[in-house]
């Protein structure tokens, strides 16, 4: 395995990249800690403007890129952080430097993908993709995520789950103690409707069917030609008891309850990229760390 870029990209420190994982300093943890509002949501740190934020998104996606190698076939997902890798990508792809294939998780996504001159597949049986980068709209510390909020929560979930590896990317705003703040994208078949909202509810929901902006009275359609219900249920003490219910009702097509997809989060935090796994604490993104998830990423 070569890690000399990723050596030459990151901040190098003296323990050798197999060595494991280091936990975070005491300043870095405290920096991390997530201050937790009287409603229970929770947010990281102060708030950021729109500029600081995109830059953020920016800082995630060029971190993604540096894991890609040539021949990989990729899920591309949706949303503005997702873009932000696409547009990246395409710059690699059209300039030679990478030679991939790849399927997106929505049709704005295959557009956006096609522009930057990235080759698309379709699904086949058997077709197992290298990697996966997609945002999040809430990245819990143990990588449960709320997803969907761009309305492609039902291909993500069918493009993330071939993918065998699937990072997210993001900026500080999309990391909370629990799950809640942002209101659950659920995809509903139109004729089960009336009969979900109902169920919705008796799960403890707030549910609104999502409108096109601007548009009276005209329903939001996914790229399936089902509908959005967003809901509102406040912070979500057990997001895998609810994930079990939703799938469990008829007539939801998907819901955006993403537990056990994702294999790590690169959430940017001012400057710094900050790593999430599944049972490891989170630390800033090392030499060493790095690797690590060039190790998991990248068979040998």
């Amino acid at each position: 395995m070569k890690t000399g870029l990723l050596q030459k990209t990151f901040s190098s420190q003296s323990r050798s990249p197999r060595a494991g994982i280091a936990r975070p300093p005491p300043v870095m943890v405290k920096q991390l800690r997530i201050h937790v509002a009287q409603t229970g949501l929770s947010v990281m740190t102060a708030r950021k403007t729109k500029e600081q934020l995109a830059e953020e998104k920016e800082a995630a996606a060029q971190v993604a890129l540096k894991f890609v190698r040539s021949g990989m076939r990729l899920g591309l997902g949706s949303g503005s952080t997702a873009d932000c890798f696409i547009r990246l990508l395409g710059d690699q792809v059209r300039h030679g430097a990478l030679r991939v294939s790849a399927i997106a998780t929505s049709k704005v996504s295959e557009r956006r993908a096609v522009e930057c001159g990235i080759p698309l597949i379709r699904p086949v049986r058997g077709l197992t993709l290298d990697l996966g980068i997609d945002g999040a709209d809430e990245i819990s510390p143990d990588l449960e995520l709320i997803k969907g909020g761009g309305g492609a929560l039902l291909r993500e979930k069918v493009v993330e789950r071939a993918c065998r590896y699937f990072v997210v990317i993001a900026d500080s705003s999309k990391l909370v103690e629990r799950l809640g703040a942002f209101p659950l994208p659920v995809e509903v078949i139109p004729f089960s409707l009336p009969w979900v909202l109902d169920e919705l509810e008796a799960l403890g929901a707030k549910p609104m069917q999502r409108m096109i902006p601007g548009d009276l009275g005209q329903p939001y359609c996914t790229d399936q030609e089902n509908y959005i219900v967003d809901c509102h249920f406040g912070v979500i003490e057990d997001a895998r008891a609810l994930e079990r219910k939703l799938a469990s009702t008829p007539g939801i097509a998907e819901h955006g309850i993403f537990i056990d997809y994702a294999n790590a989060a690169l959430v940017a935090h001012g400057r710094e990229i900050i790593v999430l796994r599944p049972g490891h604490p989170a630390s800033p993104l090392s030499a060493p760390e790095a690797a690590c998830l060039e190790e998991s990423i990248i068979p040998k």
